[in-house]
C-alpha cells in the first residue's frame, strides 16, 4: 500500500511542479509525514526524513519541468542566474539548519508560510516589471528563498512565484523561473539533509542520510510524466486563474498544518 501511495503522491507532486513551479514539496512532505508516522517510526526523524526525501524528488521533477518550459521559451534565464547564486548557498545552509529543528515546529512554520503566500497572491498589488531588483538584490532574495525552502523541504516555488509576481513578472514566466531555480535549490538542500543525517542512529533500512530511497524512487517514477503535463497546462491557463489556484492550494495546506501542529508546539 505504501508504494501505491508513493506513486500517487509523485503523480500529484509532478503535476503541481509543472503547473505552479512548486517542486511538489507541499504535497510530498505531508504525505510522507503521514506514511512514516503510520509505519511507527520515531518522531525525531520523521519530518526530517520526509523533507530530505522531498528535496531529492524535486531534483527530478524540476528537470522535467525545465525541459517543458524551455520548449515554450518561458524561462527568463537572466533572472534565474541572479536568483540561483543565492539559492544554492541558502539551500545548503538551510539543509543543515532544518535538521536541528523540531519536526512539529518545522510543520508549523510550513503552514504559516503557506498562509502568507496565499494572502500575498490575493491581496498584494504587483509592481511594474521595471521595479525588478538589481542582480545583487535578487541574489539576496535567492539566499532567503533557498534557506527557507530547504528548511521546509519545498521546491521554492511557494516563495519564488509570489516574489516575482509581486515585482511585476507575469505569473507564467514566474512559474517557469521558479521551476528552473528549483533544481539548484533541491540539489543543495538534499545534499545538506543527506549529509546531516549520516549520524542519525534510528533511520529505517533504505535510508541515505535523511533520504528514504524506496519513497524517492516511487515518487520520481510517477512524477516525471505528470510534471510535463502540468507545465503544458500552465502554458494554456490565463494569469488570473493561475494565481487563484496557486493561492487556494497554499491556503488549504497552510491552515491544515497550523491546525494540527499549533497545539503540539505551543503546548510543549
Amino acid at each position: 500500500m505504501d508504494y501505491f501511495l508513493y506513486l500517487a503522491a509523485g503523480a500529484l507532486a509532478g503535476l503541481l511542479s509543472g503547473l505552479f513551479g512548486l517542486g511538489g514539496g507541499i504535497i510530498i512532505v505531508p504525505v510522507l509525514v503521514f506514511l512514516f508516522t503510520a509505519s511507527g517510526w520515531s518522531q525525531d526523524i520523521i519530518t526530517h526524513l520526509a523533507i530530505g526525501t522531498s528535496l531529492g524528488t524535486i531534483v527530478v521533477t524540476s528537470m522535467v519541468s525545465i525541459a517543458t518550459f524551455q520548449q515554450h521559451r518561458m524561462i527568463r534565464w537572466p533572472i534565474v542566474r541572479s536568483l540561483a547564486a543565492g539559492i544554492v548557498v541558502g539551500a545548503f545552509i538551510g539543509g543543515f539548519a532544518g535538521s536541528q529543528l523540531s519536526g512539529y515546529l518545522l510543520q508549523l512554520l510550513f503552514g504559516c508560510l503557506m498562509v502568507l503566500v496565499a494572502a500575498q497572491l490575493v491581496f498584494g498589488n504587483p509592481a511594474r516589471e521595471s521595479d525588478l531588483p538589481s542582480s545583487g538584490l535578487l541574489g539576496g532574495a535567492g539566499f532567503m528563498i533557498g534557506a527557507l525552502s530547504s528548511v521546509l523541504g519545498i521546491g521554492g516555488g511557494s516563495l519564488t512565484v509570489p516574489f516575482l509576481t509581486y515585482r511585476g513578472v507575469v505569473i507564467r514566466q514566474a512559474v517557469a523561473v521558479s521551476a528552473a531555480c528549483g533544481l539548484p535549490l533541491a540539489l543543495a538542500g538534499a545534499a545538506g539533509y543527506i549529509i546531516s543525517g549520516f549520524n542519525s542512529t534510528n533511520l529505517p533500512d533504505g535510508s541515505i542520510g535523511y533520504l528514504f530511497f524506496p519513497a524517492w524512487l516511487g515518487i520520481v517514477l510517477a512524477s516525471m510524466p505528470f510534471a510535463r503535463l502540468g507545465a503544458r497546462v500552465a502554458h494554456r491557463l490565463n494569469e488570473r486563474r493561475l494565481r487563484q489556484l496557486f493561492a487556494g492550494i497554499s491556503l488549504v495546506l497552510g491552515v491544515r498544518f497550523i491546525w494540527i501542529n499549533s497545539p503540539l508546539v505551543l503546548g510543549s
